[in-house]
């Protein structure tokens, strides 16, 4: 089978089968190298009621080689990069195999976002805050698919605290602006260190911030 009848063949499946609410389209008809792929944010997840898009790029080897895919949306995963969209899925690397579609692609793109790989993360301070406050992570993502998975959400963060938008401590933002630091560079350092909250015995991360703070 052709590479052009294969990529055919597969969004015409996805096209038969309804139920699963995903989608498979064509970028441009005079493309077929280059897709957009949708799927539902899994129930009883952060992600519940976001519909994330997936820019797909098949290549020229295809099906032999995987498909290169990134999230056009925004996600707050320790498994996707929250700047790039970049994912870490063995199955679009060397787990590849002729047999997976590009349904089944985003399939297993779903199920990641239903059980993440922190310890093989794509973005290292994601995947940190998912291991350090699960209740605070799950807040955080359940944030990032209001603002910018939903029907309604235009990707714009509006009135939300930044601090919001990455999961940091408000107490910890309050604690160092007694000392006279400004709140905005209060915010960069402990996104750059990657810290959401603090234990007050830890004197050595506190250190650390206020260094940065001072620079």
């Amino acid at each position: 089978m052709s590479r052009a009848k294969r990529i055919m063949k597969e969004i015409q499946a996805v096209k038969d089968d309804p139920a699963a609410h995903i989608t498979l389209e064509f970028v441009s008809e005079s493309d077929i190298h280059h897709l957009k792929g949708t799927f539902l944010g899994p129930p009883g997840t952060p992600y519940e009621g976001g519909k994330f898009i997936v820019d797909i790029e098949v290549p020229m080897e295809y099906p032999f080689k995987p498909p290169k895919m990134q999230f056009d949306t925004k996600v707050y995963h320790p498994n996707i990069s929250s700047v790039t969209g970049a994912i870490c899925l063995d199955i679009l690397k060397n787990a590849w195999s002729p047999v997976i579609t590009l349904k089944s692609a985003l399939i297993s793109l779903q199920a990641l976002l239903q059980s993440p790989e922190p310890n093989d993360p794509q973005d290292a301070e994601v995947a940190q805050h998912y291991l350090r406050d699960r209740e605070s992570f799950n807040k955080t993502a359940a944030l990032w698919t209001r603002l910018y998975a939903s029907e309604t959400s235009n990707g714009q963060k509006g009135n939300v605290e930044e601090s919001d938008l990455y999961g940091i401590d408000h107490d910890l933002i309050e604690e160092f602006e007694s000392q006279g630091f400004e709140k905005d560079k209060i915010v960069e350092v402990l996104r750059r260190l990657g810290v959401k909250s603090l234990d007050p015995n830890d004197n050595n991360t506190a250190n650390r911030i206020i260094e940065e703070l001072l620079k």
